[in-house]
């Protein structure tokens, strides 16, 4: 008789009967169900497509107002702080100008002595030197006078015989004589100077008035004033700082004009024209969006950084004084767009060589159906033909299975 041992099954035995009973039902119920594949899908739907190209800036003043140091200095005082309003002509800070003084005098003491100098010359010589002309042109005239009647009662004798003819001739020398000595005088009194002299001191003149002009410039400048109206928003000194000649010194704009230069990556820059509408996000003030426009589109193509990138300006339509200057800013700049068109979610594409194609939906199985698309952007295509709205198109599995065509799925959430 068979012992109890032998009646034992073998538990290999009995695990290899269960593996393949396993087996033959999931076999079984492969044969009855077929190889059905989990999948997520969505509809065919219309919406609104818009398709922006985002990329970083820096906001600036559209007209700032920086002063510079114009020379090596000090600051004296400083009369405003930054986030205040100025008016044109508004005194902002003044530099220590005993310098500036002093060549301002000294610039004005020359151009006074050379215009008297100029007042002389047209006037044919100082007041002392026309007074003494004017004497010897007198005496002159007298002693040609006192000559001439010498010279005619001296005549008058000589026709009565009374006088000699070498005593007439010497009355006639003395006549002459007397006449080149006047004549001399009026000449020098007409024409003492020469066009020469009168363009040197011209010249003399204009060199100092040019001196005053840098000296006043130079003045002015260590007393700096706004030419505009805006907002003060940069003062990198403080007073009792030394500068150096050409340092900034202080910055104003009208924050209501202000503008975005922002660079794009070569490949986006064709996609760019003036007057596209550009979303702009500061990071500081996240809840709060400003508008723009392109008004200069990239005109050639630099280096920037690792980049080859196009600049672009981008004017701020409506800026309050609220986007402060040189702060990094992230734009967006819508380059098309499209309302109440057909589209898919971009996933949901597919590509090969030229064609493009999607798989539908139909009866629990994938059909490859081409299609023709229009705008795209990050998350959704357009399709101009290929598809309706009542379709339903495959966009992934939810394992590693390839889609094809044919294939029997099942959509999941």
């Amino acid at each position: 008789m068979p012992t109890t041992e032998t009646r034992r099954l073998n538990p290999y035995a009995l695990a290899g009967i269960i593996v393949a009973l396993v087996f033959v039902g999931v076999m079984g119920i492969r044969m009855v169900t077929g190889d059905v594949v989990e999948i997520r899908a969505a509809a065919v739907t219309h919406q609104n497509l818009i398709s922006t190209i985002p990329t970083n800036g820096r906001v600036e003043p559209i007209e700032p107002f920086r002063a510079h140091a114009q020379g090596p200095g000090v600051v004296e005082k400083i009369y405003v702080h930054v986030g205040q309003k100025v008016k044109k002509g508004d005194l902002l800070l003044k530099m220590q100008d005993s310098d500036a003084v002093s060549r301002l005098a000294t610039a004005k003491a020359s151009l006074s002595s050379a215009q008297a100098t100029l007042h002389d010359l047209q006037q044919g010589g100082t007041q002392e030197e026309r007074l003494s002309m004017a004497s010897d042109l007198s005496r002159a005239q007298q002693q040609k006078d006192q000559a001439e009647r010498s010279l005619s009662a001296l005549r008058e004798l000589q026709q009565k015989g009374a006088a000699s003819a070498s005593e007439v001739t010497a009355a006639e020398q003395r006549l002459e004589s007397a006449n080149a000595t006047l004549k001399s005088i009026q000449q020098r009194q007409t024409n003492r100077y020469s066009s020469t002299d009168r363009s040197k001191v011209q010249a003399q003149v204009k060199d100092a008035q040019a001196s005053v002009a840098a000296a006043e410039s130079t003045y002015g400048n260590d007393n700096i004033r706004t030419p505009i109206a805006g907002t003060v928003y940069s003062i990198p000194v403080s007073a009792y700082d030394f500068v150096n000649a050409g340092e900034s010194l202080m910055d104003v704009a009208d924050l209501r004009r202000i503008q975005v230069r922002a660079y794009f990556d070569e490949p986006e820059i064709g996609k760019l024209a003036v007057g596209q509408a550009v979303k702009i996000i500061w990071d500081a003030k996240q809840n709060q969006v400003w508008h723009g426009h392109i008004s200069r589109a990239p005109s050639t193509v630099i280096t920037y950084g690792t980049r080859n990138v196009g600049e672009c300006i981008i004017t701020v339509d409506d800026a309050q004084e609220d986007l402060l200057p040189n702060v990094n800013v992230n734009v967006s700049v819508t380059v098309s767009q499209r309302f109440n068109v057909l589209s898919v979610p971009r996933e949901a594409l597919h590509t090969e060589g030229t064609s493009d194609y999607v798989y539908r939906v139909v009866q629990g199985k994938l059909v490859r159906t081409p299609v023709q698309v229009g705008l795209l952007n990050l998350t959704r295509v357009e399709i101009l033909s290929g598809l309706t709205e009542k379709d339903t198109v495959a966009l992934n599995a939810t394992s590693n299975r390839d889609l094809s065509n044919g294939l029997a799925v099942k959509i999941v959430e």
